[in-house]
């Protein structure tokens, strides 16, 4: 997994969101929340152990958005750099399980 906030695209294209971009945040931030619960739910309803690891994927890839997410609202002051630090903890955490589940997976195949 790569982390995306080293990537010098993914530090241009944040480096000047307006503060008016509040409402907007929290709104990307509650659809990529829901979309992990979504993915991993329509995940475990497939046929099959491929099918189901592509969902845990992709839920993993919308805990990643989370994590972009919470760290411009950091960046322009919605967050403090302690809450943004806190809550990025937990998502990674989600992430970390997502691929420990999607590994333990290919023993079903």
């Amino acid at each position: 997994m790569r982390d995306f906030a080293r990537l010098r695209v993914w530090q241009l294209a944040t480096a000047r969101l307006p503060s008016t971009e509040k409402y907007g945040l929290q709104s990307q931030m509650r659809r990529a929340a829901t979309s992990i619960a979504a993915n991993i739910a329509e995940g475990c309803g497939r046929e099959t152990p491929a099918e189901l690891r592509r969902f845990v994927s992709l839920a993993a890839g919308s805990a990643s958005e989370l994590e972009s997410h919470l760290i411009v609202c950091s960046d322009l002051g919605f967050l403090t750099p302690k809450e943004c630090d806190a809550l990025r903890l937990r998502v990674r955490g989600i992430r970390r399980m997502l691929r420990r589940y999607s590994e333990s997976t290919k023993a079903w195949d």
